[in-house]
């Protein structure tokens, strides 16, 4: 994978907004601060990979970011719209609308078939199962998938249930788009299909990603690469 040149989102609107954000779980006697203080701003249209070492925080962080987990403390903006001010079923209405997920171990439904999993958030949402369909067929397209669309997960390698579920998260046409891993089980070849999707996404309807990774290349690849250490965001050297 090469690295990109980075996209100018100066003047773009800011897509993702973390003030302050602090994540606490109680260990014993003793309280564990994941994340302290933490602050963020992400741009629509662009990409900033997050790296650090395991158990640093950085699931936890896209747990919040996603709206599946609290902050202990600070605040959580997506599309103008703070988390902390949304039930639980308007919270799930707003992920839905706003926000794709791709989490690293897949979680597709097993006894849905490739094309089902991928138009699942749109059926959710109330749209019709043939015009959703549709959108997710042509997802699965663009991430090689064409021709195993009608297989269901047990029956695709880790690789392609992995495209299936960058299809999921793509196929409502969000806002942001969480990423933990996603490039993990993909070969060099799709991977930088995946890249390159992602790419045109951003031009084209200036969706924000926020991607964890250990991967180097992919973090090389994306606007800004930040650093999650102590608790802290910083820039990557």
């Amino acid at each position: 994978m090469n690295t990109t040149e980075t996209v100018d989102v100066s003047g773009a609107p800011v897509m993702l907004d973390c003030q302050n954000v602090t994540r606490t779980y109680s260990e014993g006697p003793e309280d564990l601060t994941v994340l302290n203080s933490l602050s963020l701003q992400v741009r629509a249209g662009e990409r900033v990979a997050i790296v650090g070492s395991s158990g640093s925080g950085k699931t936890t962080l896209l747990n919040l970011l996603g709206g599946l987990d609290s902050p202990t403390q600070g605040r959580i903006v997506i599309a103008d719209e703070p988390l902390s001010g949304l039930g639980e079923a308007a919270l799930g209405r707003f992920r839905n609308r706003y926000i794709g997920f791709v989490y690293q171990f897949h979680h597709l439904l097993a006894e849905f078939t490739a094309l089902e999993n991928a138009a699942l958030p749109l059926i959710i949402r109330g749209q019709r199962k043939r015009d959703a369909e549709a959108r997710a067929q042509a997802l699965l397209d663009r991430v090689g998938m064409a021709d195993r669309a009608q297989h269901k997960p047990g029956e695709l390698s880790g690789g392609e249930r992995q495209r299936v579920a960058i299809a999921r998260a793509l196929v409502t046409d969000p806002s942001l788009v969480l990423m933990d891993e996603p490039t993990g089980n993909l070969d060099q070849t799709t991977a930088a299909t995946i890249l390159a999707l992602m790419d045109e996404l951003a031009r084209e309807s200036a969706c924000a990603f926020v991607i964890v990774t250990h991967d180097p290349a992919l973090a090389a690849h994306q606007d800004r690469v930040l650093k999650l250490d102590g608790g802290h965001l910083v820039t990557n050297p």
